[in-house]
């Protein structure tokens, strides 16, 4: 019987390096969007979508996302003693909405080596879900993670989520070749990482969101570490398309890649507008700066 995905894979080990100085000492999955780190939008989504179980790959330097996610007995005192409950509500409903683990990566050489770092906390015949810190998704309806597994739990099968980028910016992602399945659902016939403009296969670009099987795992330990990082997309996926269907779902919403400077700013700039207590002012600014 296939079980429910209930587990999500985030890998947090990378060192934010485009971010620097910022990210010396503060983990680029805590860099705030507005007033909520980036990596707590990511696992708020997962949570209100099912899943129970957040498993991060860390690495060293990570220690205040970890703290992020833990108790702050001090902090919830002083709260409480001054009647801010909202934010009382707010600082711990961060650790009580699922379990947190945290497994590490001693040496970053890949997301395909992170998720085998964690391996050994997903069940036989179970799936989850795979998240990287970097990309956040608005949808204008049901989330992108609670669509993706609405399509595992009906063709039990792995998903990925896709975005039509660009022809010019195919050569920046993993660009499936697609056969149409539904709305907005496709199978995937194969994919090819970076691709030329001339040699891409479409315009459905796989970002950071995916739901896998434990198949994967054999694949990903039979790459050789010593001829490069191990790669999700290159060493996992491609060789599973050979063994089982593997579905594309393309979100209806908005994709914002925090991991640049641009794409940070963007989000920063997105949520803002969003913000009742922030909107009027803040527009007000934008428009005098335009």
């Amino acid at each position: 019987m296939t079980k429910k995905v209930r587990k999500a894979i985030i890998p947090v080990a990378g060192l934010g390096t485009r971010f620097l100085p910022a990210t010396k000492a503060l983990p680029k999955e805590m860099l705030p969007i507005v007033d909520k780190p980036v990596i707590q939008i990511i696992v708020e989504e997962a949570i209100a979508a099912g899943i129970k179980d957040i498993i991060f790959v860390t690495g060293k330097g990570k220690h205040a996302l970890e703290d992020h996610f833990d108790a702050h007995r001090e902090l919830e005192y002083i709260l409480e003693k001054k009647g801010k409950k909202r934010e009382l509500k707010e600082v711990r409903d961060i650790f009580k909405s699922a379990q947190f683990t945290y497994v590490r990566q001693p040496y970053p050489n890949g997301d395909g080596d992170a998720l085998l770092a964690a391996s050994h906390l997903i069940e036989k015949n179970e799936a989850f879900l795979v998240l990287f810190g970097d990309d956040i998704i608005k949808t204008r309806g049901k989330s992108c993670v609670a669509s993706m597994i609405d399509v595992y739990e009906k063709h039990h099968a792995p998903v990925v989520a896709v975005e039509k980028v660009a022809r010019k910016d195919v050569s920046k992602y993993g660009i499936i070749e697609p056969k149409k399945v539904g709305n907005r659902l496709w199978s995937i016939t194969s994919m090819v990482e970076k691709p030329s403009v001339a040699k891409a296969p479409s315009r459905l670009a796989a970002v950071g969101k995916y739901i896998l099987t434990q198949d994967i795992f054999k694949h990903l330990r039979a790459a050789d570490p010593k001829k490069g990082e191990v790669r999700i997309s290159s060493h996992g996926i491609r060789p599973l398309l050979k063994e089982r269907d593997f579905f594309a779902y393309e979100f209806d919403g908005k994709r914002f890649d925090t991991g640049s400077k641009l794409g940070y700013l963007m989000a920063t700039v997105d949520f803002a507008l969003e913000n009742p207590d922030l909107k009027k002012d803040f527009l007000k600014y934008l428009k005098k700066r335009i």
